[in-house]
């Protein structure tokens, strides 16, 4: 029988063990690609447990992944400029790969109701200063949504009323 703190740490840390079976099945498979970006994204993970000297739970490797989204997605369009094609293509697949583990990012309307859900858990603090809602937004949101567009619904919603 489990402990209950063993099945507390799994659940904790389903998504790096999950890139790491799809590291295991991509070695297998011979699969060098999926291999070498399973890699890099968990030695990311790996520093970054070792940075906190702590095991990172399922919103922190997101926060990570995120960020390696980001950084390919940069790659990406310097490739394109650079008129690379090869490496535009290389980026794009690592791109799809890191994306895969990636939860669905919210649509708009989805992220407008949640940002409108916490204004109205904060009505106070939104009447004194809209802007001050933005940090209440970004860490209840952060992985569901990226930061520029967190932002950009609650400047609409600024401009559009203030007192929503």
């Amino acid at each position: 029988m489990q402990k209950k703190a063993d099945v507390l740490y799994n659940l904790k840390n389903m998504l790096k063990q999950q890139i790491k079976n799809a590291l295991v099945t991509a070695q297998k498979e011979r699969n060098e690609k999926k291999v070498s970006i399973l890699r890099f994204a968990l030695s990311r993970i790996q520093n970054e447990e070792i940075n906190k000297q702590k095991e990172l739970t399922d919103e922190e490797v997101i926060l990570i992944l995120q960020k390696l989204k980001q950084e390919l997605e940069e790659e990406k369009e310097a490739a394109i400029k650079a008129k690379r094609a090869d490496l535009a293509q290389k980026a794009n697949e690592e791109l799809n790969i890191i994306a895969s583990y990636l939860p669905k990012p919210l649509s708009d309307d989805e992220l407008k109701q949640e940002i409108q859900k916490i204004i109205e858990k904060n009505q106070d603090l939104w009447q004194k200063n809209p802007k001050s809602l933005i940090g209440i937004c970004l860490k209840a949101l952060k992985t569901k949504a990226e930061t520029k567009r967190i932002i950009e619904v609650i400047n609409h919603l600024m401009k559009k009323d203030p007192t929503v």
